[in-house]
């Protein structure tokens, strides 16, 4: 529940009571009066003076909760902090690459790279049965390019496409 909410609410019970408070000071007062002028004292009542006292009591808590009731109402909310804990990153659009240019077997080494957007260098040297040097220059024209990047990976090469 929100802090305004339970303030209206502290603030509707607080005026209910008071309510009950003036009713049971009047009711009580109506017996003092029976009860002293029963007795025939021409003097004041000394039960008077308590139930004033009381109501004075009452009234004053009554008093507090209205206060804070109204503190209640008239703050502030505080503010929800969000920690983000996950960044969440756009894919960029594929960019198209430009085959008109390239080789006939830079063409198959890249669409073999494409199809598994990662490859050992050895495997393309096993896939395409090209030499150890001639794969080493076709990726090397190929990055040239910027079409794709080698990363070193223990004793051999991945080749990846460049995003």
């Amino acid at each position: 529940m929100e802090n305004k909410n339970v303030g209206y609410l502290l603030i509707g019970v607080s005026l209910v009571l008071v309510v009950i408070i003036l009713l049971f000071s009047n009711t009580l007062t109506s017996f003092v009066d029976q009860s002293c002028s029963a007795e025939g004292h021409g003097e004041i009542c000394p039960m008077y003076e308590t139930i004033s006292q009381q109501t004075f009591l009452s009234l004053g808590i009554v008093a507090l909760l209205i206060l804070v009731g109204l503190v209640l109402v008239f703050s502030k909310v505080q503010k929800e902090f969000i920690i983000k804990t996950k960044t969440i990153h756009k894919k960029n659009p594929k960019k198209k690459i430009d085959i008109s240019e390239l080789k006939e077997e830079e063409k198959q080494v890249l669409e073999l790279i494409k199809t598994d957007r990662a490859i050992f260098q050895a495997d393309l040297i096993e896939k395409t049965q090209f030499g150890k040097a001639k794969i080493s220059r076709i990726i090397d024209r190929l990055e040239g390019k910027g079409i794709v990047e080698r990363k070193r990976r223990g004793m051999t090469n991945v080749v990846v496409l460049k995003e």
